[in-house]
């Protein structure tokens, strides 16, 4: 099966933020992105994502587009603009949210914990080869049972032996860990919470990959087990000693998840108009209908507000200022806004839009990991809750 051709173009954007926020080299390699994204990836997206297949074979073409550490990308601080990282994951979670996983785990989530963890001795060995792709890796954090309330129930734990350490426990959901050479594991130990790159290919270690999802079908999703493992200590970060730390991390990738839910819909929403225009009904394509342009009005405000909270999100962040609950408050509403798109999109696909060739489903089953990861509506509800009222609704 394959989806139709779509034209690699700039994403719909009505405020001309593309335009104003990026450079033209910036937009260059956006656009080499694109291109790659459509020539390599599109004839055989349906097929995979059915088939729950994850191409992994992808990043090694992702990273010759150096998208990370081009210099002329770079600042005068060494990192790209944030507003081009937030538009790079807009323009993969565009194109697929499980494409968006494989190529941003690597690059967003394990590079930051290794850099804002890592010592100086393990950052000079390993950053430069993330983007790369030459040494992979995953972040390891949720439980079988403990995925928002981990940080007080975490069940992994490692303990002192000699000039190391021994790791056991379980690790649940963890994306890319079937495809990765390290696991970055978090564990309990000794009153404190410490990271760990521990090697795939450990005695002890097992990874089982997670089967029958309806959500980024495309995703190595796996269970990690994790019997009596032994690293050496220097395989532990050093900057995380605490799980106070590791949120502080993970803080840096707050408003990231605002660029994914604005570019999930922006697909979803082009897949929609793409169909409306082709689909005939009574005679006349359905783009045509006042019930049909409504859906699409719709989605496009949708995706527009989204995509305006997360320019403000990076903004705060870019100067330090964007609290938990600011945080909390735009996952939970694009998360939300991402659902009501999704389903509008596969609306206007009508019997089609349950098929996966016109993209219209797959950004609708999509669209359920995204408002589950990165903290549940509930749970980041409760965040905001607490910081308007006072009160904690966690605890009794």
């Amino acid at each position: 099966m394959t989806a139709p051709r779509r034209s690699p173009d700039p994403p719909t954007d009505p405020l001309g933020l593309y335009d104003e926020l990026l450079t033209e080299v910036e937009r260059g390699k956006l656009q080499s992105l694109r291109d790659l994204l459509e020539e390599r990836a599109r004839p055989h997206l349906a097929t995979w994502w059915e088939a729950g297949h994850c191409p992994a074979h992808l990043r090694a073409e992702l990273a010759a587009l150096d998208l990370e550490d081009d210099p002329a990308l770079l600042g005068d601080d060494g990192r790209p603009s944030p507003f081009y990282v937030g538009f790079k994951h807009l323009e993969l979670a565009r194109f697929d949210a499980s494409i968006g996983t494989l190529y941003g785990g690597q690059v967003g989530m394990f590079r930051t914990v290794l850099r804002e963890g890592g010592s100086s001795e393990q950052i000079a060995a390993i950053d430069a080869r993330i983007p790369t792709f030459q040494t992979t890796g995953c972040f390891a954090l949720t439980e079988p049972g403990h995925g928002s309330d981990v940080a007080r129930g975490m069940e992994t734990v490692a303990s002192r032996d000699g000039d190391g350490w021994r790791i056991t426990g379980r690790k649940r959901w963890i994306g890319n860990a079937g495809v990765s050479d390290l696991l970055l594991v978090i564990a309990a130990s000794e009153g404190a919470v410490r990271a760990f790159l521990v090697p795939r290919e450990s005695p002890g270690v097992t990874v089982e990959e997670i089967r029958g999802k309806i959500a980024l079908r495309m995703v190595r999703n796996d269970d990690i087990r994790l019997d009596d493992v032994r690293v050496d200590d220097s395989a532990r970060l050093p900057g995380v000693e605490s799980f106070a730390e590791v949120s502080r991390i993970l803080a840096r990738l707050r408003h990231v998840v605002g660029w994914n839910a604005a570019g999930m819909q922006l697909g979803s929403y082009e897949a929609a108009l793409a169909h409306a225009l082709r689909r005939e009904q009574f005679g006349r394509p359905i783009a045509g209908f006042q019930l049909v342009q409504e859906k699409l009005a719709r989605m496009l405000g949708n995706a527009t507000a989204t995509l305006s909270l997360a320019v403000r999100t990076t903004g705060l962040a870019q100067r330090g200022a964007l609290t938990e609950a600011v945080a909390a408050l735009a996952k939970t509403w694009s998360a939300d806004r991402v659902r009501e798109t999704v389903a509008l999109g596969r609306e206007i696909g009508g019997a089609e839009g349950i098929r996966v060739d016109t993209d219209l489903a797959r950004y609708f089953a999509d669209a359920e990991a995204m408002y589950t990861y990165e903290g549940t509506h509930e749970v980041n509800s409760l965040i905001v809750g607490r910081d308007v009222t006072g009160l904690s609704a966690f605890t009794r």
